[in-house]
């Protein structure tokens, strides 16, 4: 007796569960969404948004490599550079201020391909929070406006009343 009241236990909590998951609910949670965010392009799926998720990976993907090959760039004219300080055989064709210049220009580009980075991440988490707010948001093309003259009998005067429907 008590294992078949289990099994029913069992088989309502997993109804109870499909129905959650699978329901189709009109409001998204904003919060949610940028939580879900955390891991690109979660919060994106969550709002049925599927078509975002390549463009965030390719933008992510593109900046980290920028951030790779400038900072591999940036410590080679670096290392160079100390070497001649110290000297230490090379055989680049730059000159000193030529180096410090390179070395400076890699730097830079690094530091500017860390802030598209981060802003692409933020981005994501924005666009999903917005999107969650939009998700039940509908546009009707009945939009009307009515104008219509009114004459108050009792004052002996006229106005026009406007009215705008937006549903």
């Amino acid at each position: 007796m008590i294992n078949f009241l289990s099994k029913i236990a069992l088989t309502i909590s997993i109804l109870c569960l499909a129905n959650l998951c699978f329901s189709q609910t009109i409001y998204k949670s904003p919060k949610k969404a940028a939580l879900l965010s955390i891991l690109p392009g979660a919060g994106q799926v969550y709002t049925k948004k599927y078509w975002k998720v390549p463009i965030i990976y390719s933008a992510l993907i593109y900046t980290a490599y920028q951030i790779n090959d400038n900072n591999k760039n940036y410590n080679l004219y670096k290392n160079l550079y100390l070497d001649r300080s110290n000297n230490i055989l090379d055989e680049s064709p730059f000159s000193d201020t030529q180096l410090i210049s390179l070395k400076d220009q890699y730097r830079r580009n690094r530091e500017i391909s860390i802030m598209y980075f981060s802003l692409t991440y933020i981005l994501n988490i924005i666009d999903a929070s917005v999107n969650a707010h939009l998700f039940d948001f509908e546009i009707n093309e009945d939009i009307s406006l009515k104008i219509q003259p009114i004459l108050f009998q009792n004052n002996f005067y006229s106005s026009i009343n406007l009215n705008l429907n937006l549903y």
